[in-house]
């Protein structure tokens, strides 16, 4: 029996979605109580990885068992033996055959920015951070350069393991509602710390270190080390995974909005 779970969880207290020796990422967390309920060892697989620091508001993951349980009971009856900052949100029965990673189409990240002289307090940890104004037009004009397919090779870690720096991004749009920025971002996939490396250039543009074209050259250049630092993890949040409707799952687009 094959079961999808949809997650919600705060990433400043975990180091990272993947499993770790010394038991600290939030798949260790959610596999722990998952084992409590099922009464076996759990593996779990997610549609993709969250870094230190990065949140989500719509993971999705499947794991198989021969338990049979109330459908209701893999959210509360796990909830119960989860940590206040992971949640299960909801969970489905689903044929054999779906995979959380390899059937995901599109996945969406936002990023949300405080732009403001002092650090935040009581959104520490929740929101990104950047002193110097902004200028949120000369972003927006920057970011659409990252719409389609390209090599972000610029914007790819050193460490990532894709296979190939190719990406297609639907969707890069930059927003702001007074003190806050709202970042965008909807692709096929991502390399690993991409999102956060487009949001770091990006800023070094909203502040007039460079002009808008500055993304265009960053990707032609296809160099990592010709670009801007990668950025702080805290405003990153996994906001949505797309699937074919085929599959029949819940909800798993779970967006932030900022309100006039």
């Amino acid at each position: 029996m094959r079961v999808v779970l949809g997650l919600e969880y705060d990433g400043s207290q975990f180091c990272g979605w993947q499993s770790q020796p010394a038991f600290c990422g939030a798949q260790d967390a959610l596999e722990k109580a998952l084992a409590l309920m099922a009464g076996h060892e759990i593996r779990v697989i997610a549609a993709g990885r969250t870094d230190t620091g990065v949140h989500a508001l719509s993971q999705i993951v499947h794991f198989d068992t021969l338990t049979e349980r109330p459908i209701d009971a893999w959210v509360r009856g796990v909830n119960a033996n989860l940590p206040k900052s992971l949640r299960v949100l909801w969970a489905k029965l689903v044929d054999g055959e779906f995979h959380a990673r390899f059937d995901a189409k599109r996945r969406s990240y936002q990023y949300l920015l405080l732009n403001h002289a002092t650090a935040p307090a009581v959104m520490s940890g929740k929101v990104g951070w950047f002193h110097l104004p902004l200028n949120e037009m000369l972003m927006q004009e920057a970011a659409n350069y990252l719409l389609g397919e390209h090599d972000f090779s610029a914007f790819r870690a050193s460490d990532c393991q894709a296979k190939s720096p190719i990406r297609h991004l639907y969707q890069s749009m930059v927003s702001r509602i007074g003190d806050y920025l709202l970042f965008d971002f909807c692709g096929n996939a991502f390399l690993h710390h991409q999102v956060r490396n487009m949001v770091g250039a990006l800023i070094y543009i909203g502040k007039g270190k460079h002009p808008p074209a500055y993304i265009k050259e960053l990707l032609q250049a296809r160099d990592r080390t010709k670009s801007p630092p990668t950025f702080m993890p805290d405003g990153l949040y996994l906001t949505g995974v797309e699937y074919d409707v085929a599959w029949n799952l819940p909800n798993t687009q779970r967006h932030l909005n900022l309100l006039p």
